[in-house]
């Protein structure tokens, strides 16, 4: 393919969960292994499908255009046999019409899902790629060692609106066995690091080589390079050979770790933030091959910024809370903890659930027509004026609360004890009681602002996922000097 030059990414979004785990809390509960640095750590309510949307949520509040297509990429997904994108589509608001369909078993997907959306921008739909991963390993490996947990959302379209137009891209393909995991199979297995590496350092030249000749480029022409993958020593060296030219983005390795089939898209992000007008960018990914993408940074860029929703990739790595190993392995399944003295939870019923989606999963309510008071959940009888029948719907998944009242709950069950209710008052009207998550209760006040999130509830049974959405603190920016 011949990229067109106007088609490209309108509009990105990242999410970075706000937990870290301190690399040297393995060696010191192990006895060896650890390293330096920090990883990103989903918490207990997120899994692949829940970070997908939150990077799709921040995507689509700065977009131009709304999507008419969704594609979700993971390596980890929460369902097999059902769509994972469908669960996207519903938390973000998506009009019906709008088709979802899911990349999925590799972290290959992940950049396969973003051809696949520019492919859909260049005939004329926009596109808007989700990519999420977990990252996990047996406790001790390389893999928990050196893993992260993110998610990325990349709007493709075309015209002006394009702050990055794709100019090139290239492929290259091999079969050979380097990593694996059988479905079942909490983690994936590996061949001694040094068999695949050369193989890595040759498709990516193969690939970096045909998207410089797609984009009629040389690799003089470069200005930033980003190189991604799961395989850290091929990345390492990939990096530091088409670094002798350009300027080598930063992979966030140390901080967040290798966040598998999001990468891609945290890459990008991370180099849209740092990027001005005119500048030339090259993505290389590895993984069961290699993919190289360049990108032509526009004018769009600098208004687009006015309007973006959310911190930076570099903001937000630089802020986070750090958890324990102990309950790191809790968390992940490996460490298990004495279940709650309760009945078994019930399976969340596919009947309801329908009927009630556009508040399970949109956080849709309704407002009176007759005297504009927001009902959470919807009603079809004003509370204030007993009006019948003359609600419109109204989502506040992205409308900004407070805390009106809240307690911290020993006796509930959590696995990130205690469990934090609030009652919170949504700017424009409405009250809704909520769990809060990913918050200090000992910090929280009456009157802090806070975001909604999409999560899941710990009641997931016979295989069934509870979705819903819960408050969190408001994200800002770590002040100068200072991280996690």
């Amino acid at each position: 393919m011949t990229a067109i030059p106007d088609v490209g990414v309108t509009s990105y979004g990242v999410h970075l969960p706000a937990w870290r785990l301190n690399r040297k809390e393995i060696g010191r509960a192990l006895g060896s292994g650890g390293g330096r640095g920090t990883r990103a750590v989903a918490s207990y309510d997120e899994d692949s499908t829940s970070m997908g949307v939150e990077a799709g949520r921040r995507a689509l509040a700065g977009a131009p255009v709304e999507p008419r297509s969704l594609v979700f990429a993971t390596a980890t997904p929460a369902y097999a046999d059902k769509t994972n994108a469908t669960t996207v589509h519903a938390a973000l608001g998506l009009d019906r019409s709008v088709a979802a369909y899911d990349f999925a078993g590799a972290a290959r997907s992940g950049v396969g899902a973003l051809l696949a959306a520019a492919d859909s921008a260049a005939a004329g739909r926009p596109a808007l790629a989700v990519l999420s991963d977990i990252r996990t390993g047996l406790p001790g490996s390389a893999e928990e060692r050196d893993g992260g947990d993110a998610a990325s959302a990349l709007l493709f379209g075309s015209g002006s609106d394009v702050l990055a137009a794709l100019v090139g891209r290239g492929s290259a393909s091999a079969e050979f066995l380097e990593r694996w995991r059988i479905p079942g199979d909490s983690s994936s297995r590996l061949w001694e690091e040094r068999f695949a590496e050369g193989p890595y350092k040759a498709l990516a030249e193969e690939a970096v080589e045909a998207a410089l000749k797609d984009a009629g480029l040389a690799l003089a022409d470069i200005d930033k390079v980003a190189v991604g993958g799961l395989h850290l020593r091929a990345v390492r060296g990939v990096a530091k050979k088409l670094g002798r030219s350009a300027t080598v983005v930063d992979d966030l390795a140390a901080t967040v770790g290798a966040t598998g089939t999001a990468q891609p898209g945290l890459l990008l992000a991370g180099a849209l933030d740092q990027a001005s007008a005119g500048e030339t960018m090259l993505l290389v990914v590895l993984g069961d091959g290699a993919d190289a993408l360049v990108f032509r940074t526009t004018e769009a860029l600098a208004t687009w910024r006015e309007r973006r929703a959310g911190l930076t990739v570099a903001q937000q790595a630089a802020v986070g809370r750090e958890v324990g190993y102990q309950k790191f392995l809790t968390w992940r399944g490996f460490l298990k903890r004495e279940a709650p003295r309760r009945p078994d939870p019930d399976r969340p019923a596919g009947p309801p659930a329908n009927r009630n989606a556009q508040w399970k999963f949109g956080l849709t309510g309704s407002r009176c027509t007759e005297c504009d008071t927001r009902h959470l959940p919807a009603a079809r009888v004003c509370i204030t004026c007993k009006a019948v029948d003359r609600m419109e719907r109204d989502r506040v998944a992205d409308v900004p609360a407070v805390i009106a009242t809240f307690q911290a709950d020993l006796l509930a069950y959590s696995m990130n004890p205690p469990l934090v209710a609030a009652a919170l008052n949504f700017e424009g009207g409405g009250r809704f009681i909520a769990e809060v998550t990913d918050a200090d209760p000992a910090a929280l006040k009456i009157g802090d602002r806070v975001e909604m999130t999409f999560r899941r509830f710990y009641s997931t049974a016979d295989g069934v996922h509870n979705y819903f959405w819960k408050a969190r603190p408001v994200q800002v920016a770590a002040p100068a000097g200072e991280e996690n």
